[in-house]
């Protein structure tokens, strides 16, 4: 960098930091603080009544109408049983209703058990059992799901049809199920004639009270509740908001991830609803659809994950994406080639990527608005050495975690401490399984992330240290006594230009130590799995982008990509499949056999030859 593109990155950050001093410099909120996501709510509706708050399917509210059924609704509960503490589960498609549902019983002080609606059997019992749930709030588009495990409900959580299921009617073309089922209440009819003004018990609950179950993904396992506290949303609402979006009442949102992950929830539905702003809410994500609606709303605002804008990179140039009002964008997981994309393709200004499990005690923001990081820390953490092989934490002769050097990969731990608790699941194992001590002092705690992280060189900053993700540890892998990482391959892989989103992963090969490198993907141009990859190209890519031991073994060209319904890659099932014909049947397999200077279809003899464990690797 120059001296005059210095000198202005300098003022650029300058002028950032002006903004960022006194948010900072404001009182912390405190766990004893009587403050909530519905007094949150409560007070932006008496700052901005009449503004726009939320668009959803050809309806509008504005902030004062959707309080009065907001606070309808809490009636209703209310005089059903529901009281302060009783956790309700919400089963529900993004829609209006699941944002009335959940600001219903935060006035409450009720704690919601946001569910995936994409759940059924085994899964969907195990949400309901891991909370707890007393009553359940279902749409119209999730009844055959819930209806299919009530006896299970009945037997093990005592839910009785016709007493502890509230029903949501749905207007949209999306369900057969128009006419409530008999083993529960109309929630539209029942809170008609209920009081419209807010209720007592709102003021009373505090920030350290439960507000939310949020649940992980479930890609190694059924999903495990992690507690959010009403404290998450206080500080979401005055940091998340001004250090990272900079949330005007002037702005509008375009939200199409599910309200049941905390990407959609904190720096979405929350930061945008406290600070008076308009919501443009959509069911699901479509790619198609993205740049007409953000140009018919005029969003100015995204809330994404990485996956996400890697499928809006990969449409073919349009009109419609051209001079669009898309000006900011919060999120997690945006690649360095899709991040560039939409800073120039795109014009998006703010690209604020954030990261922080749903179940964590500390989070990063990208407040500086840096290129290509996932920011500062906002809470103590360290990066400490870990063994991917073994799989632990490296540790001295006196059993304390070792540091990584500036631009190492390590472990990312928090430090739990009163300002920063672990609140963790509800499973006191599973809680403590995340739990590290002794990392720099005897008895101290921190807690486990999963991911391996790295510090980099962002320029002037202030003397903040930015940082950036590399890889969750289940991923990293080890081949030829070398770490590879995932995403680093991926994002080499990506710029194959018949690659649609590379998926790697690393696969045992009998009789050699380590996993080789194996990638999964499917074509851009679509059509016949396998047809027509180009493995000479593919070949000349990864030979003059990658180290001979990050290069993959195997190649898998997919009929279908399966995704979560947050759009994350699943590698669990890829892993378990690997290379074996038996289990990827509709997929081609290719191989670089040992010594081989060229990609081959996987045949019999050699396959024969990896199960035996004389493959030459």
């Amino acid at each position: 960098m120059g001296v005059l593109a210095y000198s202005r990155e300098m003022m650029r950050v300058l002028g950032e930091f002006a903004q960022i001093v006194p948010v900072l410099a404001g009182k912390k909120p405190k766990k004893e603080d009587r403050a909530s996501l519905g007094t949150i709510f409560e007070d932006s509706v008496a700052r901005n009544p009449q503004s726009v708050m939320l668009l959803f399917e050809g309806r509008q509210w504005t902030y004062s109408e959707f309080n009065a059924e907001v606070n309808q609704l809490a009636h209703m509960l209310q005089a059903r049983g529901i009281k302060r503490g009783d956790c309700v589960a919400v089963l529900m498609e993004n829609r209006a209703e699941f944002v009335l549902a959940l600001l219903a019983l935060a006035k409450l002080g009720a704690p919601s058990s946001l569910i995936n609606n994409s759940l059924s059997g085994k899964a969907l019992v195990h949400c309901f059992k891991e909370t707890g749930a007393k009553k359940c709030v279902v749409g119209a588009e999730r009844t055959n799901n819930l209806a299919e495990i009530m006896p299970e409900l009945v037997q093990s959580l005592s839910l009785e049809p016709g007493r502890d299921y509230f029903w949501v009617p749905d207007e949209g073309e999306h369900t057969d199920d128009f006419f409530c089922p008999d083993w529960a209440e109309d929630i539209a009819l029942a809170m008609a004639a209920m009081p419209k003004g807010n209720l007592s018990v709102t003021r009373e609950i505090t920030s350290g009270e439960t507000g939310t179950y949020v649940f992980t993904s479930g890609t190694t396992g059924l999903p495990k509740a992690s507690v959010q506290r009403h404290l998450k949303y206080v500080i979401a609402a005055r940091l998340v908001s001004k250090l990272g979006f900079r949330v005007k009442p002037t702005d509008r949102l375009y939200l199409c991830l599910p309200l049941y992950h905390s990407t959609g929830m904190v720096p979405g539905l929350v930061s945008f609803m406290a600070n008076g702003a308009s919501i443009f809410l959509r069911r699901s994500f479509s790619a198609s659809n993205f740049w007409p609606e953000v140009q018919q709303y005029q969003a100015n605002c995204f809330v994404y994950v990485g996956e996400l804008c890697r499928y809006l990179a990969d449409q073919p140039e349009s009109d419609i994406e051209k001079n669009n009002p898309l000006m900011k964008m919060m999120g997690n997981g945006l690649r360095p080639d899709v991040w560039d994309q939409f800073r120039g393709r795109f014009g998006v200004r703010r690209i604020c990527e954030i990261y922080g499990a749903s179940e964590g005690n500390f989070s990063f923001l990208n407040v500086l608005n840096k290129d290509k990081t996932i920011g500062a820390a906002l809470s103590p953490v360290t990066l400490v050495q870990y063994d991917l092989e073994n799989d632990n934490i490296v540790r001295d002769n006196e059993g304390r975690c070792i540091e990584v050097p500036l631009g190492e990969p390590g472990l990312l731990l928090g430090k739990i401490t009163p300002e920063s608790e672990f609140d963790g699941y509800t499973n006191f194992e599973a809680t403590t399984s995340k739990i590290v001590e002794n990392v720099k002092t005897h008895g101290d705690r921190w807690f486990n992330s999963g991911d391996l992280v790295r510090q980099i060189d962002v320029g002037f900053a202030m003397g903040m240290k930015h940082f950036q993700f590399v890889d969750r540890t289940g991923d990293t892998f080890r081949w030829r006594a070398e770490n590879v990482s995932t995403n680093e391959v991926a994002e080499v892989l990506n710029a194959h230009p018949q690659i649609t989103m590379a998926n790697v992963y690393g696969v045992e090969v009998r009789g050699v130590e380590g996993r080789a490198g194996m990638v999964a993907f499917q074509l851009e141009s679509g059509g016949e799995a396998g047809a027509a990859l180009d493995l000479n190209a593919f070949q000349t890519l990864v030979e003059r982008e990658l180290p001979d031991y990050a290069q993959p073994v195997f190649i898998r060209v997919l009929r279908n990509v399966t995704t979560t319904t947050t759009f994350k890659l699943q590698k669990q099932h890829l892993r378990e499949e690997a290379y074996h014909p038996d289990k990827v049947t509709g997929d081609t397999i290719y191989v670089r056999k040992p010594r081989s200077a060229s990609y081959e279809l996987l045949d019999t003899a050699f396959y024969q030859l990896l199960v035996a464990g004389t493959s030459g690797y």
